[in-house]
């Protein structure tokens, strides 16, 4: 992967001023600025409820800024829909991070780990960027470290990275945090704040956002009646 779609990661701030303000953004929010609409619509197996596909990196410091307000967001919408996650592809340090959270995944760990893998990154500064540090990580938080590592290096996790990178391609993902909605809709902080003013802050942003995603799921469950 490219060092500019790496660093599309940190493209959330210095957005160009605009006249419109974020609270009417995402009131009437525009497609292509505030969300994209995909060109292919992409398979969901969500049933009935609407699929959200959040794709991010534990290394990433929005995503991390964004995780807060997204958790409490998802937990609002309820039954509404089927959320997912998608860890991005990266580099040689990034590869143990993906690694790691497929693996929790796995093991049935992602819930109780998620966060304390994020606050190890941002809050104590590990970097999480061998094998090995991910291997002490593991079992300085209590992890049966044989049985990770036995997951970690199986054939079901290769195939589970295989399928993210996948994803990045048929979704066009060229930043993160990114949100896709019911296998159509784009959105994240970025496009979100679109033409806000000069000085709007990342949180502000992230508000924006989420209230575009609460538009688009509405939107996908209006179009299935």
């Amino acid at each position: 992967m490219s060092l500019t779609r790496r660093l599309f990661c940190t493209a959330l701030l210095g957005l160009a001023a605009g006249s419109a303000t974020l609270s009417a953004s995402a009131a009437a929010p525009q497609a292509g600025s505030q969300y994209l609409v995909l060109p292919s619509v992409q398979p969901t197996d969500a049933g009935n409820k609407v699929e959200v596909i959040e794709f991010f990196a534990y290394y990433c410091p929005h995503c991390y800024a964004f995780e807060p307000a997204l958790e409490a967001w998802v937990k609002k919408q309820g039954d509404n829909i089927v959320f997912k996650r998608v860890h991005i592809q990266g580099g040689a340090s990034v590869l143990p991070q993906q690694r790691l959270f497929y693996t929790l995944d796995a093991m049935g760990l992602l819930n109780q780990y998620h966060q304390k893998v994020f606050d190890s990154m941002h809050q104590q500064h590990l970097r999480l960027s061998s094998d090995e540090q991910v291997f002490d990580w593991v079992a300085q938080n209590g992890i049966d470290r044989a049985k990770f590592v036995d997951t970690y290096r199986s054939f079901g996790i290769q195939a589970k990275l295989r399928r993210a990178g996948a994803m990045m391609d048929s979704y066009g993902v060229d930043r993160w945090p990114l949100v896709v909605v019911d296998g159509r809709f784009v959105t994240s902080p970025s496009h979100a704040g679109a033409g806000a003013p000069e000085g709007t802050t990342e949180a502000q942003q992230q508000q924006t956002a989420l209230q575009v995603m609460d538009f688009l799921v509405a939107k996908a469950k209006a179009d299935r009646k």
